[in-house]
């Protein structure tokens, strides 16, 4: 662009001159001077010509600046909608996984209320039966050989050795959880060995043995707390603490340094319980260890 100016200055001030030869009387004119006033006439024209076309490509270079103007804000504004459109809908997936945790945990809660009317019923059931019980057991027969001509019948339970009273349910189980968070874990062993020795059958029983479990945990015993595990896998797939017993041994196995095992135990539980909030906890190990959460 510099050159073009100096070199257009140049063919004006030749125009200039070009002007005042024209200037001069025409007897004065020579073939010389004729010629010239030619030259720079051609030298006017071929000025105005490049002008023209500098004009023409200055034009084009402003027109495809605006056009690229207006592509990267138009691209700059769709860029700007694809990330608020992929922001909604990861704050809408968070949320609806929000939504599931909570309606499962309410689900939890519910169950375990459940459990604990059941529990308060059915002590209210133990308890008619054993008053009904004595209600039926006979008074004392008659024996010649005292005096006064009674006695207790052999065998009267009433006399006999004092029963082994079985510990409430419920009560058993709350005071071992109470104990195990106040870090009293052999007592709290005790109550939850209560607990499966007297109500095997019962829900709770796969709770206290998943609670066992974590007191081996906790005290860094990873090999007894396996085995804990595994009792509720296997005796109590149906509990509650199934997936969180499955992820315990599976954190279990890594800090035994048995990595495969692990990992195996963790892919297995996002597998069987993918929306847990256990499985989430297992992906989020496994990532954090450089491992897909599946095996393919």
């Amino acid at each position: 662009m510099q050159k073009a100016h100096t070199l257009r200055n140049r063919l004006l001030a030749a125009g200039l001159f070009a002007l005042l030869l024209a200037s001069v009387p025409a007897h004065a004119a020579s073939k010389e001077i004729i010629e010239l006033q030619t030259q720079v006439q051609q030298l006017l024209d071929m000025v105005q010509r490049i002008q023209s076309t500098l004009d023409t490509r200055f034009g084009v270079l402003q027109n495809l600046a605006q056009q690229t103007a207006d592509n990267a804000t138009q691209m700059t504004a769709t860029v700007n909608a694809l990330q608020q459109k992929i922001n909604a809908q990861s704050e809408a997936g968070s949320g609806k996984m929000d939504t599931v945790s909570g309606q499962v945990q309410s689900l939890n809660d519910s169950v375990d209320e459940l459990k604990s009317r059941i529990a308060k019923l059915d002590k209210a059931i133990q308890d008619m039966q054993t008053q009904l019980q004595n209600i039926q057991t006979p008074p004392g027969g008659a024996n010649p050989g005292v005096p006064g001509g009674t006695a207790p019948l052999p065998g009267n339970p009433a006399f006999g050795p004092a029963a082994s009273q079985t510990p409430p349910l419920q009560e058993t189980f709350q005071a071992g959880v109470r104990d195990y968070n106040a870090a009293k874990y052999e007592v709290a062993a005790g109550e939850f060995q209560d607990v499966l020795h007297y109500y095997p059958l019962d829900d709770l029983a796969g709770t206290a043995q998943f609670y066992l479990g974590e007191i081996a945990y906790r005290q860094q015993n990873y090999s007894e707390a396996v085995k804990a595990y595994n009792a509720v896998l296997e005796g109590f797939s149906g509990n509650a603490k199934a997936p969180a017993a499955q992820l315990r041994k599976g954190l279990a196995l890594l800090q035994m340094n048995k990595k495969d095992a692990g990992i195996h135990e963790l892919r297995s539980l996002i597998q069987r319980h993918p929306q847990t909030p256990e499985a989430a906890q297992a992906r989020t190990k496994l990532n954090g260890m450089g491992v897909k959460a599946t095996a393919h």
